[in-house]
Protein backbone atom coordinates (compact mmCIF):
# COMPACT_ATOMS: atom_id res chain seq x y z
CA UNK A 1 0.00 0.00 0.00
CA UNK A 2 1.72 3.65 -0.85
CA UNK A 3 1.17 6.84 1.06
CA UNK A 4 -2.07 7.93 -1.36
CA UNK A 5 -3.88 4.42 -0.69
CA UNK A 6 -3.89 5.24 2.85
CA UNK A 7 -7.35 5.59 3.98
CA UNK A 8 -8.59 8.94 5.81
CA UNK A 9 -9.32 8.53 9.57
CA UNK A 10 -13.52 9.81 9.38
CA UNK A 11 -13.51 13.66 10.99
CA UNK A 12 -15.79 16.51 11.39
CA UNK A 13 -15.83 19.28 9.64
CA UNK A 14 -17.30 22.86 10.38
CA UNK A 15 -18.41 25.11 7.42
CA UNK A 16 -20.21 28.80 7.57
CA UNK A 17 -22.65 29.02 5.14
CA UNK A 18 -24.68 31.88 3.94
CA UNK A 19 -28.52 31.78 2.47
CA UNK A 20 -30.38 29.43 4.78
CA UNK A 21 -33.04 30.77 6.00
CA UNK A 22 -35.93 27.69 6.70
CA UNK A 23 -36.36 24.13 7.08
CA UNK A 24 -36.33 23.44 2.98
CA UNK A 25 -32.41 24.79 3.09
CA UNK A 26 -31.50 22.33 5.98
CA UNK A 27 -32.89 19.71 4.10
CA UNK A 28 -31.26 20.92 0.73
CA UNK A 29 -27.75 21.33 2.13
CA UNK A 30 -28.12 18.17 4.27
CA UNK A 31 -28.62 16.10 0.86
CA UNK A 32 -25.98 17.59 -0.62
CA UNK A 33 -23.50 16.67 2.03
CA UNK A 34 -25.00 13.44 2.17
CA UNK A 35 -24.73 12.92 -1.49
CA UNK A 36 -20.71 13.69 -1.53
CA UNK A 37 -21.11 11.33 1.51
CA UNK A 38 -23.94 9.30 2.35
CA UNK A 39 -22.02 7.95 5.94
CA UNK A 40 -21.79 11.62 7.11
CA UNK A 41 -24.24 12.89 9.97
CA UNK A 42 -24.72 16.76 9.31
CA UNK A 43 -25.83 19.58 12.05
CA UNK A 44 -27.14 22.49 11.04
CA UNK A 45 -27.68 25.98 13.33
CA UNK A 46 -29.58 28.30 10.85
CA UNK A 47 -29.40 30.93 13.04
CA UNK A 48 -25.77 31.16 12.68
CA UNK A 49 -25.34 29.07 9.34
CA UNK A 50 -22.68 26.82 10.59
CA UNK A 51 -23.17 23.28 9.17
CA UNK A 52 -21.05 20.40 11.13
CA UNK A 53 -20.34 17.53 8.64
CA UNK A 54 -18.88 14.78 10.96
CA UNK A 55 -17.97 10.58 10.13
CA UNK A 56 -16.78 11.66 7.00
CA UNK A 57 -13.84 11.31 5.39
CA UNK A 58 -14.91 13.45 1.91
CA UNK A 59 -12.43 16.37 1.42
CA UNK A 60 -13.61 19.62 2.54
CA UNK A 61 -13.08 20.92 -0.71
CA UNK A 62 -15.57 18.33 -2.38
CA UNK A 63 -18.17 18.99 0.69
CA UNK A 64 -18.48 22.38 -0.14
CA UNK A 65 -18.69 22.27 -3.67
CA UNK A 66 -22.12 20.42 -2.59
CA UNK A 67 -23.33 22.71 -0.57
CA UNK A 68 -22.56 25.32 -2.86
CA UNK A 69 -23.98 23.44 -5.99
CA UNK A 70 -27.92 23.79 -4.04
CA UNK A 71 -27.04 27.69 -4.43
CA UNK A 72 -25.64 28.61 -0.80
CA UNK A 73 -22.09 30.18 -0.02
CA UNK A 74 -19.47 28.89 1.62
CA UNK A 75 -17.09 30.36 3.26
CA UNK A 76 -13.45 29.81 3.04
Amino acid sequence: MTTNDTPYAAATQLFDVQGMTCGHCERAVTQAVQSADPGATVRIDRSTGRVEVGNTTTPRAALAAAIAEEGYTVAP
